[in-house]
């Protein structure tokens, strides 16, 4: 007898050959290794057995040797599922080896007469441990085939030489009937065997999954086809403030607001009926019934699952859980931001009337600081006089720039920026541009100088705001380009766009500054003791205009190289209402 610590061992060994994707699941880990420790011994036993019998038959014919060859070849079907994994297979390959090694030991002994013919009735009861319905219809038709064979041979005289058998015939065909009958009951406990184990693994399952419900925070609930709460786990305490018992049935149902049990009834049938998953949002009661309870925001994610061949016969499996301060999340953002939205739009609205109350006077500084500057009407006398009213006339300017991007930004952001299309030549425009800058930039020691393609369209768009923008992107070039330096105008068609690009050979700009540039009041450097002066509203005012085009504006720029910036303009245009690009950005951000 073998000691426990052999079986172990040998269980062990088994264990060790099971293949690698057979071992994710504890009942085809066992099936697996069921099908191999078989094979392995009953190759082994025929091994065994091979030296009694020439101890008692002597040198066996070539026939008999030949069989008992056979009788050892489970051990290679056992190496190859060892190998592959491929149980089925493995299976196939097994019953009708099975089935051709009974046939011909059969033939051997007697042909439709030998005591070995009921092995054959073993041979789909074998292939049934699979559970694969063409295993056990590949073993039926071997079998069935051997039978067929056996007859065809004993109808056509086809005999093998004579067998010399070590025992008398009615011992050998009792031991055929009783070995059948053995092994008959091998494969009855192999098959209790194999249901034990599934019962072990839907136990262990169930336990698992059982543990997961209970300890879970959110409430897991199954709904038959009515919606009706079949089962529901433990998290309904906290949740509902009542017993998990208490919710079956149409407990759950009863604790949804009123006005939500439509939506929660249709995210069920919807899930069942598209067989799907689904979500839904729903107020549910908490604590009593009455006074005594509140209702709190929930959210249910809803699964099917399957229990039979149709939906009807569906269920759901829905897991809930608490929203409430989500919810309560949601609306204090909702409030903040049409706070700040309020707030934006009154920003927008006083910067808008504060420019137009600015303008006035700004007008009257400049231009009689201009008449003063010329001495329109009689000397100064005093140099110095000219010089102040020079300072004055250069502030005053600045000043009405900055007035007038605040205005115009303003404008936009509130929507009131209209724009009015009409068809121009975009050489004109550019030439037009450069030459009201051309004096600024010859002053710095500059070169401004324009590249426009030949045979360009014209333009269909606001020619006011077209200026404004090139004149904007052009002064900025000039702006930031030291003396003998060089910038560069060019127009042109790319995709179905008018393109302008403005580059210089500048300051440039630092990679990290680029996505911040073309907002409000933004510089690339922003400390007080900045060499250049300017509100930061330029870019973003072009920026403004052109998404009202329905265009773009893109930079490129290198710190110390010079800088890149291109409009992009559709020349097609739908006829429909401009978008505000700041409403976009709200509806965006909804």
């Amino acid at each position: 007898m073998l000691s426990r610590e052999s079986i172990r061992g040998l269980s062990a060994y088994f264990r060790s050959l099971v293949h690698e994707s057979a071992r994710g699941d504890a009942l085809t880990f066992a099936r697996h290794q069921t099908f191999i420790a078989s094979r392995l011994l009953g190759g082994a036993l025929a091994l065994c057995i091979f030296p009694i019998y020439l101890v008692i038959g002597g040198k066996p014919s070539f026939l008999g040797a030949f069989a008992f060859l056979w009788l050892m070849s489970p051990i290679a079907i056992a190496i190859y599922l060892s190998r592959t994994g491929r149980f089925a297979v493995a299976h196939r390959i097994s019953a009708v080896n099975f089935a051709g090694l009974v046939t011909y030991c059969a033939w051997l002994t007697g042909g439709l007469a030998s005591p070995l013919l009921p092995w054959l009735v073993a041979v789909p009861f074998e292939a049934g441990l699979s559970t694969d319905r063409r295993s056990v219809a590949w073993a039926l038709a071997a079998a069935a085939t051997g039978l067929v064979t056996l007859a065809i041979l004993g109808a056509s005289g086809v005999e093998p030489l004579s067998l010399t058998l070590p025992i008398p015939p009615a011992a050998f065909a009792f031991l055929g009937a009783f070995s059948a009958m053995v092994y008959a009951a091998g494969l009855v406990v192999t098959l209790q065997l194999v249901h034990r184990q599934s019962e072990y693994a839907i136990e262990a399952s169930e336990e698992r999954y059982r543990l997961l419900a209970e300890n879970a925070n959110d409430m897991i609930t199954l709904h038959d086809r009515r919606g009706r709460v079949v089962f529901a786990s433990q998290a309904a305490r906290q949740l509902l403030g009542a017993t998990a018992p208490g919710v079956l049935g149409d407990g759950l149902f009863e604790h949804v607001h009123v006005a939500d049990r439509p939506a929660f009834l249709s995210a069920l049938n919807r899930c069942r009926a598209n067989d799907e998953p689904m979500s839904v949002e729903f107020r549910l009661r908490r604590g009593g019934s009455g006074d005594n309870g509140y209702y709190a925001w929930v959210e249910m994610r809803c699964r099917p699952m399957p229990r039979g061949g149709s939906a009807e016969d569906s269920a759901v499996v829905a897991v809930t859980r608490d929203i409430s301060q989500h919810k309560e999340y949601e609306a204090q953002l909702l409030r903040a931001r049409g706070e700040a939205e309020g707030a934006n739009h009154a920003k927008s609205q006083f910067l808008a009337s504060m420019s137009h109350e600015l303008r006035t006077p700004l007008n009257a500084i400049i231009g009689f600081s201009e008449i003063l500057e010329q001495e329109l009407f009689g000397k100064l006398g005093e140099a110095r006089y000219r010089e102040y009213a020079r300072l004055i006339h250069e502030s005053g300017g600045h000043l009405l720039g900055v007035v007038n991007g605040i205005l115009d930004m303003s404008k936009i952001e509130a929507g009131k920026f209209t724009i009015v299309r009409e068809p121009f030549a975009v050489g004109s425009l550019v030439e037009s541009c450069c030459e009201i800058l051309r004096h600024t930039a010859e002053t710095k020691g500059l070169r401004l100088e324009t590249e426009v393609a030949d045979g360009l369209p014209e333009l269909a768009a606001d020619k006011r705001a077209c200026k404004q923008m090139l004149l904007n992107v052009i002064s900025n070039a000039v702006k930031f380009t030291e003396a003998g330096g060089r910038v560069t105008v060019a127009a042109t068609t790319e995709g179905g766009n008018m393109v302008f690009s403005v580059t210089d050979d500048g300051i440039g700009i630092a990679e990290k500054d680029l996505p911040r540039l073309g907002k409000p009041f933004v510089q690339a450097t922003s400390s007080y003791d900045r060499s250049y002066e300017g509100a930061g509203l330029g870019l973003s005012v072009v920026r403004g205009l052109a998404q009202l085009h329905g265009g773009s504006l893109t930079l490129d720029s290198t710190l110390g190289k010079g800088t890149k910036v291109r409009i992009l303009l559709p020349l097609e245009t739908e006829d429909e209402p401009i978008p505000n690009p700041s409403r976009q950005a709200s509806a965006a951000a909804a």
